[in-house]
Parts: C-alpha cells; sequence; structure tokens
C-alpha cells in the first residue's frame, strides 16, 4: 500500500498497523451477516474473509437473508461448528442479544461490527463508524448548500427499528438545525415523507417512485446509505426531474463518488466497510489471543467525514470493491 494514498485508504492502512497481524495458531473465524442485499455489506463481508485467512484462520460465513430467525440460526450453527471468534453485524439490536450472549459463554470472542447491538450483551467491543457524527457533518453540508431556499425532503431509511438508521437521519438533522441556526437565526424544513428502502438499490428506487407521485415538489432526497439514494435518482430521472439535490447520511459508495465527482449528487458521510471490517477482525484475533486490556472501550469509532466535491478525490478508487 503506498503511503501517498489518503482518505479511508491510508485510513485502512493506518489501522492495520496500528493492530499488527494478529496471527492466531488455531483460529476459527465465523461472520454472521444480517444481509448481503447491499455492494456494502458485500464489501464488508470480504473484507472481514480476507483479513482472517491473512491471519491464518479458518473462515465460516453467512447471510441472514435480513432474516433475524434465519441469523440466529447461523450464529448458533457457527458455535457448534467450533468457531471461536464471531463477527456479528446483527440485524436488530436487541434480537441478536440472547445469541451473542450464549455464544460468548461458549468461550467465543464475539465483535459486533457496523450495526449496533443493545449495551447489555456480553460481547468485546462494537466496531462501526459514527453514524451521529456522520450524519452531523452531512446535516451542516446541506444547511449551507440549501441556504435561505426552503427544503422540502423526501428521507429514505433502511429497515424499522434499526438503530443504525436512526442514528444517521437525526444526526443529519441534527447538523442541518445547527447549520439552519448558524447561518440565518432559524430553521426551518419540512420532511414531506419517508420510505423504507431496506438498505437497498431495488428498496431506494421503488420507494422514491411512491414518494415522489405523493410528493412531486420535494426538492431533496436525504438517505441513509449511497445505495437506496442511487436508485432513487433512477425515479428522478424516469420523470425528468434534475433540479432534485440528493445526498446520503453515510457510506461512500464509489458509484455514489463518482456521481459526487461530476457535480450530480451532493454529498455523503464516510462509512467505509473495508476499515470497519478488517479492524473488527484485528480485535477478535487480539481477544483471543488475550492481547486486549481488561478495560478495551465496548465502541470502536472510526473518523468521520463529509466526502463533497471538495475533497471526493481524496477518497475514490474507481478499483474499489465498494
Amino acid at each position: 500500500m503506498k503511503i501517498s494514498l489518503s482518505g479511508c485508504v491510508l485510513a485502512a492502512a493506518m489501522s492495520l498497523a496500528a493492530f499488527g497481524s494478529a496471527q492466531a495458531a488455531d483460529c476459527k473465524v465465523g461472520i454472521a451477516m444480517y444481509t448481503l442485499g447491499a455492494p456494502y455489506f458485500a464489501a464488508q463481508v470480504a473484507a472481514a474473509e480476507d483479513q482472517a485467512k491473512k491471519a491464518g484462520c479458518e473462515v465460516t460465513s453467512a447471510d441472514g437473508q435480513n432474516d433475524m430467525a434465519k441469523q440466529i440460526a447461523d450464529v448458533e450453527d457457527m458455535v457448534a461448528r467450533g468457531v471461536n471468534v464471531l463477527i456479528l453485524n446483527p440485524r436488530d439490536p436487541e434480537g441478536l442479544v440472547a445469541a451473542a450472549d450464549a455464544a460468548t459463554a461458549a468461550g467465543v470472542k464475539v465483535v459486533v461490527m457496523d450495526s449496533s447491538i443493545n449495551t447489555k450483551a456480553n460481547v468485546i467491543t462494537q466496531v462501526r463508524s459514527s453514524n451521529d457524527q456522520n450524519g452531523y457533518l452531512v446535516g451542516q453540508w446541506l444547511a449551507n448548500e440549501m441556504k435561505g431556499k426552503p427544503m422540502k425532503i423526501i428521507l429514505l431509511s433502511g429497515d424499522k427499528g434499526n438503530e443504525v438508521g436512526r442514528d444517521r437521519r437525526l444526526g443529519v438533522f441534527k447538523g442541518l438545525v445547527e447549520g439552519q441556526l448558524v447561518n440565518e437565526g432559524k430553521a426551518s424544513f419540512e420532511v414531506v415523507g419517508q420510505g423504507w428502502g431496506g438498505w437497498a438499490h431495488e428498496g431506494g428506487l421503488a420507494a422514491m417512485e411512491d414518494l415522489l407521485t405523493a410528493h412531486p415538489d420535494a426538492n431533496v432526497v436525504l438517505g441513509e446509505n449511497d445505495s437506496m439514494v442511487l436508485g432513487a435518482m433512477k425515479a428522478l430521472e424516469a420523470q425528468g426531474k434534475t433540479d432534485v439535490l440528493v445526498l446520503a447520511a453515510a457510506d461512500g459508495q464509489k458509484e455514489a463518488l463518482a456521481l459526487i465527482k461530476e457535480g450530480k449528487y451532493g454529498a455523503t458521510g464516510l462509512n467505509d466497510p473495508d476499515l470497519v471490517a478488517r479492524t473488527a477482525v484485528d480485535i477478535g484475533l487480539k481477544a483471543l489471543n488475550g492481547e486486549l486490556a481488561a478495560d478495551y472501550p465496548k465502541l470502536h469509532l472510526t473518523t468521520p467525514a463529509v466526502i463533497t466535491k471538495d475533497n471526493v478525490d481524496q477518497y475514490y478508487r474507481a478499483d474499489s470493491v465498494f
């Protein structure tokens, strides 16, 4: 990895250097994803698998197919098969607590990545980007971009009850309010409708078609991830709408960054799946090797950033998986 690279690539390199190779002589790593239905998750599991294999570990991964019962069964199966490190991206913050606790009780080192789990769960730590702070930075950017203009926002959310989505949208609104107060001494915007896109391109398209029919005067589309917004853009294109500002609270998907470079997409928050996944695996292996302090923090956040046309070249990689 070249020292000249910057942005998320450099961040990943720094993280891996900080954690080291975390070699384990006899490690079996299980990676339990709640879905692979969006490119972000596919990139995340690929990075986790690669990092574990580089450490010489046997790797098992499973796709929960957005079904909590299946993901619980996946975790139970991995524990029964003898994994000693479990990397868990939970479908539900409450519903996966018992499965995580049972895995820990069986001697498995459990690290939660990306999506959150209730803090009562007995896990090593949770690794994710700062959804609140990424959202806050995106909201401030939106306030500056739309300064003095009325906002009618269509909101595209992931799954009902998902804490990541909640933190992302509330972070954006918090940053938007603060930005408007600073810029104009008042705060005013309207969320005309909320749709649920399941984090996926197709879900974003379907939700946007319905919302655009109900709210043709909307001038901002805010998604909780890039994939749904990219799908929503197809609905906008189909109706010839070119004056709608589109942006996302998080991810930094390659296709979104390319559109930011072209000025067709406003902004997104930095949520690098490669960095999050590799960090989670390294922490799990260090726990397995007894190399973590007893008071290791229960939450590990990566550094937040808003990606815009001004800095997109720091993050865009044409050959990126995601």
